[in-house]
This record gives structure tokens, C-alpha cells and sequence, in this order.
């Protein structure tokens, strides 16, 4: 992925609001299929951590990002954009 599609996905993005968080928990099986589900039906998705999360945000970021083999858009401050490319249907064309 270049820049210029990661710049058009942050700018998606930007307007979204989180539809998960990651808490005192951290990553498990139950937060993987949920964002894997999440990534399915969006493509697109935005996650909170929380202070109490062990880990920082690019962590969990990354980590999310090689179990669910999707693509880290960013990573500001506290919020998390991951994206992945639907199989059929995608509505992202980038």
C-alpha cells in the first residue's frame, strides 16, 4: 500500500467513529473475531484502547494487524484504523 492510498483511507476514516475498544483484557480470541468480523462487513474500521489496555496503541495496532491479516492504516493517539479489502463486493476500490 502507497501513501497516497493510505491518505484516502485516513481521510474515510476520519469521519468514523470507534466501533471497538481494547481494554484491561488486552488482545484474545473474542477482540480477533470480532475485529475480523468488523473487517468483513466494513473493510474499513476504527478501534479505541483504553488506558487500561497493558499495551500501547501501535502494539495492539500491529498485533491486530498480523492476526487478522489486515493492513494498519494509523495510529493516533489512542484510536486505531485498520483496513482490509472485502473478497467480493469491495467498496473501497483502492
Amino acid at each position: 500500500m502507497n501513501s497516497k492510498d493510505r491518505a484516502y483511507l485516513r481521510s474515510l476514516a476520519n469521519t468514523m467513529d470507534p466501533i471497538l475498544q481494547v481494554g484491561k483484557s488486552g488482545i484474545n480470541e473474542n477482540l480477533i473475531k470480532q475485529v475480523d468480523d468488523a473487517l468483513e462487513a466494513r473493510e474499513l474500521i476504527k478501534l479505541t484502547v483504553l488506558e487500561t489496555s497493558p499495551d500501547s496503541a501501535l502494539e495492539i495496532g500491529n498485533q491486530l494487524a498480523e492476526k487478522t491479516a489486515c493492513t494498519l492504516v494509523q495510529v493516533m493517539g489512542r484510536k486505531i484504523t485498520l483496513y482490509r479489502k472485502r473478497a467480493k463486493d469491495s467498496k473501497i476500490n483502492i
